[in-house]
């Protein structure tokens, strides 16, 4: 593949369908099917070439149904699997040798563990030395308690969804500056997707791209991601809609490109 064939990648997708197990401690239940046949489709409505799925997780450490999706279309998807962190580093090669890109912490509403442990950063470890990213899912108010600790490990670190910032950065909270800092440091990108899950009006989100801009020194930590297909936003929110706010976002086209292009195909090895 070369980069030419590459023509936009939407880096933050799931695809699930309800008869699937589900972990018991979960905070959503989809009532529909999201398959990657209907993703593809909006991939290609947009133009877009490539999609990289992320498990979703209602559905644990069981990356079946996601894996089972890119190897039906190996050429267009990559995946961000949900795993233990005793993970041997077999099953990571073989997780990796399977369009696996990354690893995901949904920390959400749990209480943080401490990362500096040697389980973890063995884990950590692991994933780096195999070019594999860390992906974490955490309003960033505490950051500075536990993100320190996962880049001393040299892990690639992907924050998604703007961050969680409810509204927009606070530079009188720590967690806010530490993800400026981090952002200075070439380890860290960050997902500018799903705003509605931060609560980012439009002009928010602007002024927090400005912001984070400034403290990297450009758009090359930058991805983008639909979060299709929206859960629990399903009704509100629609895939072109969210396209749109990307144009908005970024209404010049060689920015775009970088954001939709190059960066992913740098983090994620496309080409």
């Amino acid at each position: 593949m070369t980069m030419a064939s590459i023509t936009g990648v939407d880096t933050h997708a799931h695809v699930f369908h309800r008869r699937l197990p589900m972990v018991s401690k979960r905070r959503y239940t989809p009532d529909y099917d999201a398959t990657v046949e209907q993703y593809l489709a909006h991939l290609d409505t947009q133009g877009l070439s490539h999609g990289v799925l992320v498990q979703p997780s209602f559905l644990g450490t069981d990356n079946g149904y996601m894996l089972e999706a890119i190897a039906q279309h190996p050429d267009r998807l990559k995946g961000v699997a949900v795993v233990d962190p005793s993970i041997s580093e077999a099953e990571l090669d073989r997780f990796k040798s399977l369009g696996v890109v990354g690893c995901r912490l949904n920390l959400v509403g749990l209480t943080l563990e401490d990362y500096a442990e040697p389980r973890w950063q063995q884990f950590f470890k692991a994933m780096a030395a195999r070019d594999l990213s860390l992906e974490i899912h955490r309003t960033m108010v505490d950051f500075d308690t536990f993100l320190p600790a996962m880049m001393d490990s040299g892990v690639s670190v992907v924050i998604d969804h703007f961050g969680l910032p409810e509204g927009g950065l606070k530079l009188e909270q720590a967690g806010h500056r530490c993800f400026l800092d981090a952002l200075g440091s070439g380890q860290l990108w960050v997902k500018l997707s799903a705003p509605y899950r931060a609560q980012l009006a439009p002009d928010q989100a602007l002024a927090m791209l400005a912001q984070m801009r400034e403290a990297c020194g450009g758009l090359h930590r930058f991805l983008w991601g639909s979060d299709w297909p929206h859960t629990r936003f399903e009704t509100e929110v629609h895939y072109d809609q969210q396209w749109a706010r990307l144009e908005a976002l970024l209404p010049d086209l060689s920015e775009r490109r970088k954001v939709l292009v190059d960066n992913p195909d740098e983090l994620f090895q496309f080409t």
